[in-house]
């Protein structure tokens, strides 16, 4: 029986280990010190620490890695996506240790890694290419003579590493040197590696891309073609198989470009070939991503095949022997993120109250009700994907299942996506990489709490006696002296509070809607035959309504105490300080950046919050702060 080590963690390890059993195989996980509860540890036959919580002392750790390889006396190592997966090294260290890295060889990852070498093979290959510039020359002067040839607008690009990370768009001359700046610093600290690429900007494309799987036997097969054109912040959010509005002459030829691609790279394993299709339908080789994607899945609900399972097979040097057959009806995946879309998708950390994931649909999540959600990692905490005999059959069906799912203790981006879903240009197939960033305002819930979440979250806290209870004093609830069972709720958002009565002894009340508690489910509640669910940690009540989730707590709001003290500057989130660019001493106006913070792969500018004085500078680069911590002291009087 062959072990398999899954060098990852979350919803990819436990979707690895699901496939590599079903083999027959052993499974081994690896976890941090942050996700040592985390499900995936316990679905492996045997679990391997790696480490303390942060990724680079544990997940990006090659020497860790291999150490656990060795200790568990794994026969394959297989990298998920993300942290090391296309890192040359560790496809080198395994092999070096006699064991199976289940993708393509290092020198095959270190060709296609480097965007700039990619898209030299893809010309040679005859694959179209768009205009750009990736010398071995980095100086800022050098980006500036080849933005000038290559025409404004462009990109700014790491030519290491992907998932959107570090690119920047420039629209005009005085742009460009701020924004190599900051790509480069986000390139370091993401992938080691602060060379950059620029690339001619395509005004509103589409993202399609391929899906490869290759032998090592010279033979290539493609599996149709998947549109990841939803994105924010270059990183994807929706997407779905096949690619609407996509024509076949369209589809082979983005098959016979993957197919070459492939061929000319030396390809082995499972891997995509990504490519831009601008408004004349016209496409651009962009990148390869040697490994499995993150929206594997919508290809595997339309073809029916498992890619784990061939990837697998291609790693023990098994020949690739998949029927022909085209896509059957339509699938599309959305990712489920811990982040508050309110508040510019900040990442949402903490414990998960209460977690629900709906039926009738494939769920590949990473946490369930207890796990906890730390600002180490990337945010996501499930894909949920839905399949349709056509494409409206399926977005139909994946708004249906985000309605039902119910995810407590943090914030999460779930009623940004049934916007997303149920927007026009969605439903009619026009979505752009563009897109999100141009409708977000519409696209992002705003108001206040609703009458329907305050008569949750008051019943609630009324009924705060454990379900089912027998004890007769219990059963009476939360009796209030002068107003007999149940009584009143001083709930509060923010600075916002709001006494809400509560009627009756259960069922209840509330704000002129029945409000009844189920007693075999803990957190099930219904509202006027709808349901809801709610939990309370501490002071904290978290109610789940129709796909939305609030915040309410009920400890009282501090009178004259500012929030934020005018005379410091704080993190805004968990994370690690990437750069400090304010000094003891200096003068600063409103807006100025003082430090940089990057959380879940995302990079935050903290600026100053008025005019005055940097009395002193309190964070260092590579610094690790909670929410809420000083980085400086700061004195807005002084002029």
């Amino acid at each position: 029986m062959p072990t398999l080590l899954v060098a990852n963690r979350g919803e990819i390890a436990r979707r690895v280990i699901r496939t590599a059993r079903r083999m027959g195989m052993r499974t081994v996980a690896v976890f941090s010190d942050a996700d040592a509860g985390l499900p995936h540890v316990r679905e492996a036959d045997e679990a391997v620490r790696l480490g303390p919580a942060p990724a680079r002392d544990s997940y990006l750790s090659v020497e860790r890695i291999v150490a656990a390889a060795r200790a568990s006396a794994a026969d394959l190592v297989h990298p998920g996506y993300g942290f090391l997966a296309e890192d040359p090294a560790l496809a080198r260290a395994v092999s070096d240790a006699d064991v199976t890295f289940v993708g393509p060889p290092a020198d095959v990852l270190a060709l296609c890694g480097s965007k700039a070498e990619a898209k030299l093979i893809a010309r040679r290959a005859g694959i179209p290419v768009l205009p750009g510039y990736a010398e071995e020359d980095q100086r800022d002067i050098a980006f500036g003579d080849a933005a000038h040839r290559i025409g404004y607008p462009v990109m700014v690009k790491p030519t290491a590493g992907g998932g959107g990370i570090g690119i920047q768009i420039v629209e005009k001359p005085a742009e460009l040197s701020p924004a190599l700046a900051k790509a480069r610093r986000v390139a370091l600290a993401a992938f080691g590696d602060e060379r950059l690429m620029l690339e001619k900007l395509v005004r509103s494309p589409r993202h399609v891309e391929v899906q490869v799987l290759a032998d090592t036997h010279d033979r290539v097969r493609t599996l149709g073609e998947r549109d990841c054109s939803a994105q924010r912040r270059h990183q994807k959010i929706v997407e779905e198989a096949p690619a609407p509005h996509v024509t076949r002459w369209q589809r082979d030829k983005l098959a016979e470009a993957a197919t070459a691609m492939a061929h000319a790279s030396r390809y082995a394993g499972a891997g995509t070939v990504e490519f831009v299709m601008d408004e004349r339908g016209d496409i651009y080789f962009l990148e390869v991503n040697a490994r499995l994607q993150v929206e594997h899945t919508v290809t595997e609900e339309v073809t029916g095949f498992d890619l784990v399972e061939q990837q697998l097979r291609i790693a023990l040097g098994e020949r690739l022997m998949l029927p022909k057959m085209e896509p059957r009806g339509h699938a599309i995946e959305a990712r489920v993120y811990a982040e508050d879309p309110t508040s510019g998708f900040l990442p949402s950390t903490g414990r998960l109250l209460h977690v629900r994931w709906p039926d009738g649909v494939r769920v590949d999540a990473g946490y369930e009700e207890g796990s906890e959600v730390t600002g180490h990692y990337d945010p996501l905490l499930a894909k949920i994907v839905a399949r349709g005999d056509d494409r409206d059959r399926a977005l139909d069906a994946l708004a249906d299942a985000l309605e039902r799912t119910q995810v407590l203790g943090v914030r999460t981006n779930v009623p940004f996506l049934l916007r997303y879903l149920s927007h026009s240009e969605v439903r009619a197939g026009r979505v752009t990489t563009q897109f999100v960033e141009r409708e977000l305002a519409s696209l992002v819930p705003h108001g206040d709490v609703p009458d329907e979440a305050h008569a949750l979250a008051a019943a609630a806290v009324i009924d705060d006696r454990p379900r089912g209870a027998r004890d007769p004093w219990t059963a009476l609830g939360a009796w209030r002296g002068g107003t007999g069972p149940a009584g009143t709720v001083v709930l509060r958002e923010g600075d916002r509070e709001r006494p809400v009565t509560v009627e009756g002894e259960g069922p209840y009340v509330v704000l002129g809607s029945h409000v009844v508690g189920d007693a075999t489910e803990p957190h099930a509640w219904s509202l006027a035959g709808s349901p809801a669910a709610v939990a309370r940690e501490d002071h904290a009540v978290w109610v789940g309504w129709h796909g939305a989730t609030y915040e309410l707590r009920t400890d009282p709001r501090e009178h004259g105490i500012a929030e934020v003290s005018p005379a410091e500057i704080d993190a805004p989130m968990p994370g690690v300080v990437l750069a400090v660019h304010a000094r003891s001493g200096q003068q600063i106006r409103r807006g100025d950046l003082v430090a940089v913070i990057e959380a879940m792969k995302m990079e935050l500018r903290v600026e100053a919050p008025s005019d005055g004085v940097v009395t002193a500078v309190l964070a260092r680069p590579g610094d690790q702060v909670k929410r809420g911590q000083r980085l400086a002291d700061f004195n807005p009087e002084a002029r």
